[in-house]
């Protein structure tokens, strides 16, 4: 196959906005070229990449499958790009950093400290929810990944830099702040605001109850610890989430943390990346910050420069 790197990265572009024109506009090309340069490589592949119903553009079976390689290469010029960046040393270079929501606060401290200390680096920064991170892990489109609870059945390597302890919380003036050594036969008889089912947290909670003999009623699913926090604020609920989330409301007095039998959940934050990976001397330098450092870095009470990053969010 004659497919050019061009080709591929304009097919990406029309693949990511399911659009001519909107790609076009991204690639600073016209509309025409961008159409030829699809048309070309469909020649060359002798397949369909996109089907057109009504005015919707819709990848093909083909199409979805070549996204999939054209991702990875990618990929791996940008590593390339940062490798030969290392040769000429430079200090610049590029991350790409994806974190589950509930770490979101705390990551953003070790993402500033890196910054701190390497200031030429751009950082590209997905904050999602766990079935994104795992996608993107999968594809292997991202340097590493911080979660709770590293993917099954996924070829990684997973290093734990943090305790993460999950706690009760309650309205201020629920009937149980002021209990002390709550049974869990009691938090059974409570409504609990929940996660999303697929969530390290939701799974973690599930597991606990269940190989104790208890189930937990929910009344809702939050698809975030913050909203959970609110919704637990405006008496909806119990929440159960990670302590690192509550640093703004226990400061302003928002929100009690019960005193449960067996709690809190200790579990652990992980930095994840796929086995094998190339790693430059930028992202090993990020991965030691991380699982060195981190607990001396988060207690400080800084601020920190802020990085220059490209902010996802889901």
């Amino acid at each position: 196959m004659n497919i050019t790197l061009r080709q591929l990265q304009i097919f990406e572009a029309v693949a990511l906005h399911l659009s001519y024109t909107r790609a076009a506009k991204v690639l600073y090309l016209t509309q025409p070229a961008v159409s030829m340069q699809i048309k070309q490589l469909e020649a060359e592949l002798a397949l369909s990449l996109f089907e057109r119903i009504g005015k919707t553009l819709f990848l093909t079976e083909v199409g979805t499958e070549l996204l999939h390689y054209a991702r990875q290469i990618s990929q791996q010029l940008i590593e390339l790009h940062d490798v030969m960046d290392e040769f000429r040393g430079s200090e610049k270079g590029h991350l790409t950093i994806a974190v589950v929501t509930t770490a979101n606060s705390f990551a953003l401290k070790l993402l500033g400290e890196f910054y701190k200390r390497f200031s030429a680096t751009k950082i590209s920064l997905d904050i999602t929810n766990r079935a994104s991170l795992i996608k993107r892990l999968s594809g292997n489109n991202v340097d590493m990944v911080i979660m709770g609870q590293p993917p099954e059945g996924l070829d990684v390597d997973a290093t734990p830099f943090l305790t993460n302890p999950l706690v009760v919380i309650a309205p201020k003036d629920h009937p149980l702040s002021t209990t002390k050594k709550i049974p869990l036969s009691i938090l059974q008889q409570q409504t609990f605001i929940m996660r999303e089912q697929g969530s390290g947290t939701r799974i973690v909670m599930e597991q606990y109850f269940g190989q104790r003999g208890y189930s937990i009623n929910s009344v809702m699913e939050m698809s975030s610890n913050e909203a959970i926090n609110r919704a637990v604020e405006a008496g909806l609920g119990l929440g159960i989430v990670s302590r690192h989330t509550l640093e703004m409301e226990l400061a302003l007095d928002q929100l009690a943390i019960l005193d449960v039998d067996d709690f809190p959940i200790m579990r652990h934050w992980y930095l994840v990346h796929r086995k094998g990976k190339r790693f430059t001397a930028l992202a090993s330098a990020f991965k030691k910050l991380v699982t060195e450092d981190a607990s001396q870095i988060l207690s400080k009470q800084c601020t920190y420069t802020t990085p220059k990053m490209v902010v996802a969010t889901e």
